[in-house]
């Protein structure tokens, strides 16, 4: 197993490199002089130009340019906001466990819906309780999460006000309006992913119940909920693993439009503000973290599979 995992992080570096360059070379992809554009457009003084151009290390070769961002990045700097004055490194880690936080507790709401209908499903392949939960799976699919947060927003806060519709109260300030106010923003998150998740739980299940193993475990008189259980599961939720971990990546990265609905202070807000006022090392941070958490899920996902299937170790 130690030798699997070391395969695995070796792959990473190259991996890693490629998405540091692209990360970098976001630069390249402001129109025209990115200093210019950065300092306020075509109106923009000479001075205020050369400052920017300074402060991003513009005037340097590029491959010196990336090198410098890079070797600082990996001790923790990433470089300082354009127009907030301030560390994008403490603006990141100040949003991050907020949303850290949406995406667990969206994905903790996917697996609660998920796994339990596709067992149901796929254990009782053709039955009613496999075309109902087959019909509210695809409806789950079919709902747009942003749709969805607007729906329970008004139904639950601005109808029959239940929970409430919008800001944030921090864990240690009081762990129950904490809970109160994440409600509706990890249901509507979680909805799609467990409806996926459903899914692909089902079709596992049904290819894995029809193998001779299977068979000639109940023809052995091994209990039905041993057969489900302790095999059928094993092998069946081995592919939704994969699909699990590319959803907390998705959901990590994807909660742009939920925290704006529910005014949430989270990296999505942080990543809209630097969007708009072209805050590219904001940027930059954001989405180097994004794609370095979308490199470690897969990992975890490998690893997993490792722990699941040594035939996996082997390859």
């Amino acid at each position: 197993m130690g030798a699997f995992i070391a395969r695995r992080l070796a792959a990473m570096v190259p991996l890693l490199i490629l998405i540091t360059l692209g990360v970098y070379a976001l630069v390249l992809l402001i129109p025209g002089d990115p200093a210019r554009t950065l300092a306020g457009g075509i109106h923009a003084e000479p001075s205020e130009i050369a400052r920017v151009r300074h402060q991003l290390h513009l005037d340097q070769p590029f491959f010196a340019q990336y090198w410098r961002w890079v070797t600082h990045a990996l001790q923790g700097n990433l470089g300082s906001s354009l127009f907030q004055h301030s560390s994008v490194a403490s603006a990141i880690s100040s949003r991050f466990s907020l949303t850290l936080s949406l995406a667990l507790g969206g994905l903790f709401v996917s697996i609660l819906i998920g796994l339990p209908l596709g067992i149901l499903a796929g254990t009782r392949p053709g039955t009613v309780a496999d075309r109902s939960a087959t019909v509210v799976s695809s409806a789950g699919i079919a709902i747009p999460d942003f749709w969805l947060a607007i729906l329970l927003a008004v139904l639950f806060a601005v109808k029959i006000h239940l929970l409430p519709d919008l800001g944030y109260v921090g864990l240690t300030k009081s762990p129950w309006g904490w809970f109160e106010h994440l409600i509706l923003p990890w249901v509507a998150l979680g909805v799609a992913g467990g409806a996926t998740l459903a899914r692909q739980v089902r079709g596992g299940l049904i290819d894995v119940l029809d193998q001779d193993y299977i068979r000639t475990a109940r023809s052995l008189g091994v209990p039905e909920r041993q057969v489900i259980g302790r095999l059928a599961l094993k092998n069946a939720l081995t592919p939704a693993m994969t699909l699990v971990g590319i959803q907390f990546a998705y959901l990590l990265g994807g909660t742009v439009i939920i925290e704006q609905i529910f005014s949430i202070p989270g990296l999505g807000s942080l990543m809209l503000q630097a969007i708009d006022t072209k805050d590219l090392p904001v940027i930059q941070g954001v989405v180097l973290l994004t794609a370095v958490i979308f490199v470690l899920v897969n990992l975890i996902v490998d690893i997993g599979y490792g722990l699941l299937n040594p035939k996996v170790r082997v390859s």
